[in-house]
């Protein structure tokens, strides 16, 4: 699911504003799906509304530190920083949940719809973008990069895509059903109606830096 990014950091509005040079977010929200990934609750089936904890804010000293260590393993410079530091899902046990299957390799995909990220102020996905991915304690964990994004509606998904994002049991019917709650729950948090189409990016990405005790399995 959906990834934070600042605050409302998890989504990235058409507005190019994206947290380069680690800025100091607006109010940290949610995270890439619920900003870019919205990651599914059937992903944690037995944590309650009461039992998710909201998410922390980003740890961004650390995840200066993080894309410097990364660019010195590709012998790169940047001037710019990350296109994004960013969680996915609207809580900490969401977003650790994610990121492990990030780490792991299975997840390779991920989902925001844009009206969270027009609400974060936060510019969509672009293909080429590097982002920092950061688990439940905000602590950045991979560097990521977007390889495609296709903007349309919420049932537009394929089985392929829900395959790509790894979570529940991979099936499109699975995906439409956790989505469907994710959606509904953050879209009622920022106000929006929820509908069955809501313009949702679809975004896919490697995983091109991980620390060395976290490779891919």
């Amino acid at each position: 699911m959906p990834q934070v990014r600042p605050a409302p950091e998890a989504h990235r509005s058409p507005d190019p504003g994206r947290y380069r040079t680690f800025p100091e977010p607006p109010a940290i929200g949610t995270s890439r799906s619920g900003i870019r990934e919205n990651s599914s609750v059937s992903l944690m089936p037995s944590v309650t509304a009461s039992e998710r904890t909201p998410l922390p804010e980003l740890d961004r000293s650390a995840a200066a530190a993080f894309w410097q260590r990364y660019l010195a393993s590709v012998g790169e410079e940047d001037l710019e920083g990350p296109a994004d530091v960013a969680c996915f899902g609207d809580s900490v046990e969401l977003a650790d949940e994610l990121i492990e299957l990030v780490l792991r390799g299975q997840k390779r995909a991920t989902a925001g719809s844009l009206a969270e990220y027009e609400s974060g102020c936060v510019a969509l996905p672009e293909v080429g973008d590097r982002w920092i991915a950061c688990d439940g304690q905000g602590r950045p964990r991979a560097v990521i990069a977007t390889t495609d994004v296709r903007v349309g509606p919420l049932s537009s998904v394929d089985e392929p895509f829900a395959w790509d994002e790894g979570e529940g049991d991979r099936t499109r019917v699975d995906w439409l059903r956790s989505h469907t709650v994710y959606f509904t729950r953050t879209h009622a948090t920022l106000g929006i109606p929820f509908h069955a189409d809501i313009p949702v990016a679809f975004e896919r990405f490697d995983v091109v830096y991980q620390e060395p005790n976290h490779e891919p399995g």
